[in-house]
């Protein structure tokens, strides 16, 4: 390593079951606010994809009105675990089969990223892209899989068809 301070940056994307603003999807959009606030204030937490609505769930990816994205970067995989699974975080996590399909695709993707980059949708898309056709690798990896920061190239090749987010 060069001396160059790293942090980590997550997506995640989850398709709908329904629409945002139906009954079925109430408890996981009144819990947004709850819970963004939550890692606003955990200890590691550095940044988050929002719009001006506060959260990031207007925000298209990969052309799919039907998928939305969280991303966000932290210090370390260890301060991103810290809040995943516990409070509200964990709460909602036990739930999301309630508000989300079951893809088969990967869905979450981690990087490494220069401290004071803040990632974009583009870039996420590319990473999970790169997870999805190679498995985790130092440029697009998993919490189960992961690796250290540094140098990290993409690996080369034609994305497969089918690779998008079908359930």
């Amino acid at each position: 390593m060069t001396g160059t301070a790293y942090e980590l940056a997550q997506v995640n994307i989850a398709r709908l079951k329904a629409p945002l603003d139906s009954p079925r999807l109430k408890d996981f959009v009144d819990g947004l606010d709850p819970v963004n606030a939550d890692a606003d204030a955990a200890d590691g937490f550095v940044w988050r994809l929002q719009s001006e609505g506060g959260d990031a769930t207007d925000i298209a990816v990969f052309g799919d009105s039907w998928l939305i994205i969280n991303m966000s970067v932290w210090r370390n995989t260890d301060a991103l675990t810290a809040f995943m699974y516990q409070g509200r975080h964990r709460e909602m996590l036990a739930r999301r089969r309630e508000w989300f399909e079951r893809v088969e695709e990967a869905m979450a993707a981690l990087w490494w990223v220069p401290a004071g980059h803040r990632p974009t949708v583009a870039e996420a898309e590319s990473r999970l892209l790169h997870l999805r056709t190679n498995g985790p690798t130092p440029y697009a990896f998993t919490l189960r899989t992961s690796f250290p920061p540094g140098g990290a190239e993409p690996l080369t090749g034609e994305v497969p068809e089918g690779l998008g987010c079908s359930v």
